[in-house]
């Protein structure tokens, strides 16, 4: 239990600081180019992982629709959702995106209700009411700053995706060891973004050393210790209790963004964090 605590949020600190991090390496990039750089050297370090620890012979076990599901698991969320994700950051602000992004949970318990006979209780419809405020005062700050319509559109999108990639994912964690799964998934996601990554070539061989360090480290904390963290502590607590726990990453990387990227904070995105962290709480629980 406690192990699975530790985890959870373990994985919430990486993605809060990843989602800094990825700000700071967007500022002379684009989104697909910064995604190229993180998932393919996540990508160099799993495949170190799986040969020091043995995990291709899980792999090569597998039956092809595993791998398959994967694989498509792998495209809606970081190659397809994080592309959404990475541009409203870069249109929006970390403080602006996170409140609305976190809202995956409520996506995913639609999705398991839908496809997994998963029950609705009074808590879900709570929380879902909670988190559609969240969304709309968010709304409200767009049309008071002057911010993005597309990068309000592009934050919303994200967490739909995300919440399909992670039904499938853990749909497959009752076959696919915690690493082994993690792995499969970032793998595949480089593949996948290798077919849209022709253009953006010119693009990442001029990027300077501290551009490829921070994206690089980005990867490092959000898709190899977080996704690991992730996957096992919803192996060992179950997603109703890791889930609440991760959801905590908005508040870590609303907070790193206001003190060292200087993000005004505004008191609508303050309550509508509070909102969504209880609202995602209430569903999960």
């Amino acid at each position: 239990m406690l192990l699975g605590v530790l985890l959870a949020l373990t994985s919430a600190f990486c993605w809060g600081t990843s989602s800094v991090l990825i700000k700071v390496g967007l500022r002379g990039k684009s989104p697909v180019s910064a995604n190229l750089i993180r998932l393919y050297f996540s990508s160099i370090l799993y495949f170190l992982i799986f040969y020091f620890g043995g995990n291709y012979k899980e792999i090569a076990g597998l039956p092809l629709e595993y791998h398959i599901l994967a694989f498509i698991s792998a495209q809606f969320g970081f190659v397809i959702g994080d592309y959404f994700y990475f541009s409203a950051l870069k249109l929006l602000g970390v403080s602006r995106t996170v409140p609305i992004t976190s809202t995956y949970p409520l996506w995913t318990i639609i999705w398991a209700y839908l496809f997994l006979g998963r029950s609705v209780t009074l808590r879900i419809i709570t929380g879902a009411v909670l988190i559609v405020i969240a969304i709309i005062m968010v709304g409200r700050v767009e049309s008071q700053e002057h911010l993005s319509y597309k990068g309000i559109l592009f934050a919303l999108i994200t967490p739909i995706l995300w919440s399909i990639a992670i039904v499938i994912m853990d749909w497959l964690s009752n076959f696919i060891s915690s690493l082994t799964l993690a792995g499969l998934r970032i793998i595949y996601a480089a593949v996948g973004v290798t077919f849209i990554s022709g253009k953006f070539i010119g693009e990442i061989r001029n990027s300077n050393l501290v551009e490829v360090l921070i994206i690089s480290t980005a990867g490092l904390l959000g898709l190899v210790v977080g996704q690991y963290s992730f996957v096992k502590s919803v192996s060992l607590l179950g997603s109703q209790i890791a889930t609440p726990i991760t959801a905590i990453n908005p508040i870590i990387s609303t907070g790193l963004a206001i003190i060292f990227l200087g993000e005004s904070p505004n008191w609508k995105i303050i309550v509508s964090l509070i909102l969504v962290v209880l609202g995602i709480w209430l569903i999960s629980s």
